[in-house]
């Protein structure tokens, strides 16, 4: 079958990334959850092949 729409990073980052998270009380409540939790990554980052984008 064929993929019907491409994903988008920047919509994806803009919606679940770290600063959307600090924008709002309830994302920053979830990085404090996620911190507590001893998450290694808090929230989506981009990567390229399993390599971190800088």
């Amino acid at each position: 079958m064929m993929r019907i729409t491409k994903r988008s990073v920047k919509k994806r980052l803009r919606k679940h990334g770290f600063r959307a998270r600090m924008k709002s009380h309830s994302g920053r409540d979830i990085l404090s959850r996620r911190r507590k939790k001893g998450r290694h990554r808090l929230c989506v980052e981009v990567t390229i092949k399993g390599e971190k984008k800088q």
